[in-house]
């Protein structure tokens, strides 16, 4: 078996070196359940575990979610990776020399032949913006405007931080020289077509250079400070085949390891404010590129955080976009705290003015919650010192409260309202509950009480498999879990029944464990899950792995006949259908009538078998 150009027994050692307990345990706080290990889903949010891990056989499964697979499918869901790029970080880790190369053996598309050249292009262009910041004399205001921000030499090298000379041609004939194609360096949003005349120029002059990257830590685009008069003041590269503004954070390749640890994301406007940010010691700082949160920059962040912390300047703009960003952040799943800088300061200010402990002090550790900035950002629109305003203001900050789900915090939050304003707590309860009336809200659960097992996920399945009874899926999931577990139980099952399973992904799990053992492999569904490289097969495998049903020759056999006598009616009504298709064509409804009768019929029968 061979991915790209990794050999099966490199992936192997992955398996044998990463205990995938371990490995979770990095991510998920786990706690000791029998045979398993229990946590929350890192995969969705919820307040009941229903995350396993299971040592015994080297898998994960939610039976929330239904995500599932094992050591290598789970640093993929949880770090955004591709198989190979899982496989190569894990055997990194476990210091496994990296002896092949991941790149398809096929010829690459043109498309694919662009984005590496714009690739080597930007950091090429990295390169020389940081090179012309620390040694050219052209760079001398530049170094001392970040100087004078607080930007020390350390700083300016971590971050990869350079200028962009005034003149139009610098980077032009420097790509040139390198033999790029201008046009699609052009495209590549690193230089721009003349107005005036053939040709291309810098798209960046005068301006103190910020680099931008993917996930993966490749740069992708460029962000510019202008330093003379003239606007606009800040200056981002276009969007590319390489840079997408809503799906692109700033900082997130490096912030990620950070934002797993504590489960919490620090979300600022600007990449001057995750810098110093970074420098004050909040090393889960992101920043947005030119543009408003979007669901995909929120879909990113929840693989590796519960909570947002909203630090965006203190100025009006910048309140009224954490407010705007709030319902998004918790629709999303999302803890969402505020934090509220004085003065219509920005946090790149305030570090600066105050320093960094304070700064943590009071608005990271002390950012309030995003139900109370809520409130006192509304207090913006109504007059309170007015008996009507006040009325207003409480109408509106009770139906705030009334949107929240705990029911203590709406009782904190409806006393602290009618301590302040002199009114009745029942008043304001009563209100709550009509309001929550109103909008038909009730508690939002995640998976029900008691329902924490194989039916929950069975039940929630959208495979569009036919009907059948619950006797005969349920043999057909014994039997593939025993077939999982033993090679001779797999060789039976596959003498008798073959591909006769009904359920369309037992089939192919069938399939793939006559393919596996045939290959002389022995049992180990850690190992044999690798080989099904199909995501909802990997969450079915998974699901089926933990089933718990001691092994008996009399079990065996039934589930077989069960199995075979499902598919005899099946075939019987396929066979039906034909029938009854040729009496359509022939013209004899009557006899068309007579056998859907007979089908219908068999298909009751089915569904009880």
């Amino acid at each position: 078996m061979n991915y790209g150009m990794i050999p099966q027994t490199v992936i192997d050692e992955v398996l044998r070196r990463h205990e995938i307990s371990d490995t979770v345990g990095k991510y998920v706080h786990l706690t000791k359940n029998g045979k398993y290990l229990k946590g929350l889903c890192p995969f969705h949010s919820e307040k009941t575990p229903s995350f396993t891990v299971t040592p015994e056989k080297q898998i994960f499964h939610c039976y929330g979610c239904g995500k599932g697979g094992n050591v290598i499918k789970f640093v993929m869901e949880m770090e955004g990776e591709t198989f190979p790029e899982a496989v190569k970080a894990l055997a990194e880790e476990a210091g496994i020399p990296i002896t092949w190369t991941t790149a398809n053996t096929e010829e690459p598309s043109a498309f694919q032949k662009e984005k590496q050249t714009l690739h080597e292009a930007h950091d090429y262009s990295l390169k020389l913006y940081h090179y012309l910041l620390k040694n050219m004399e052209v760079a001398k205001l530049a170094r001392e405007y970040l100087h004078s921000r607080g930007f020390n030499d350390a700083l300016i090298e971590h971050f990869g931080i350079g200028y962009a000379p005034a003149r139009w041609d610098t980077l032009t004939q420097a790509l040139e020289r390198k033999g790029y194609s201008l046009a699609e360096m052009e495209a590549g949003g690193l230089l721009s077509r003349r107005q005036d005349a053939e040709g291309y120029v810098d798209r960046f002059r005068d301006r103190v250079i910020f680099p931008i990257h993917d996930t993966s830590g490749n740069t992708i685009a460029f962000a510019g400070r202008l330093m003379s008069d003239g606007q606009p003041k800040y200056l981002n590269s276009p969007e590319t085949p390489l840079f997408n503004k809503s799906r692109t954070l700033y900082r997130l390749h490096e912030a990620r390891p950070a934002i797993r640890r504590a489960r919490q994301v620090v979300l600022f406007e600007g990449y001057v404010d995750v810098i110093k940010a970074w420098s004050a010691g909040i090393h889960n700082g992101v920043a947005t590129m030119g543009t408003a949160l979007t669901g995909e920059h929120a879909a990113m962040l929840k693989r590796f955080a519960d909570e947002v912390i909203l630090c965006y300047d203190g100025d009006d703009a910048g309140q009224a976009a954490a407010h705007k960003s709030i319902p998004l952040l918790e629709e999303a799943g999302f803890r969402v705290r505020v934090s509220i800088l004085p003065n219509r300061m920005d946090p790149d200010e305030y570090i600066s003015s105050y320093g960094p402990e304070p700064f943590v002090r009071e608005f990271i550790d002390g950012a309030v919650s995003a139900v109370k900035f809520q409130l006192i950002y509304l207090r913006k629109s109504h007059i309170l010192l007015e008996e009507d305003g006040k009325i207003r203001y409480l109408r509106d900050a009770v139906r705030i409260v009334a949107r929240k789900d705990s029911p203590t915090e709406r009782e904190l939050l409806l006393k602290e309202l009618a301590q302040e304003f002199g009114v009745s707590l029942d008043t304001l309860k009563q209100e709550s509950l009509e309001f929550r009336q109103q909008e038909k809200l009730g508690n939002v659960g995640d998976i029900p009480a008691g329902s924490w097992n194989n039916v929950w996920n069975e039940n929630r399945s959208t495979s569009k498999n036919p009907p059948l009874g619950a006797a005969n899926v349920n043999a057909e999931r014994q039997l593939l879990s025993w077939m999982m577990q033993d090679k001779e139980t797999a060789l039976l099952v596959q003498q008798r029944l073959g591909e006769r399973f009904l359920i369309e992904d037992h089939a192919a799990l069938a399939a793939y464990l006559y393919a596996y053992y045939a290959q002389g492999n022995d049992p180990d569904i850690g190992r044999f899950v690798t080989v099904l490289q199909d995501d909802r097969l990997e969450r079915s495998a998974s699901a089926i792995a933990l089933i718990e049903v001691p092994y008996g020759e009399k079990e065996l056999e039934d589930f077989l006949r069960t199995i075979e006598r499902a598919s005899e009616s099946k075939g019987s009504i396929e066979q039906k259908y034909e029938e009854m298709r040729r009496a359509d064509r022939a013209g004899d409804k009557l006899q068309a009538a007579q056998i859907l009768k007979e089908i219908l019929s068999l298909e009751k029968q089915r569904k009880q078998l």
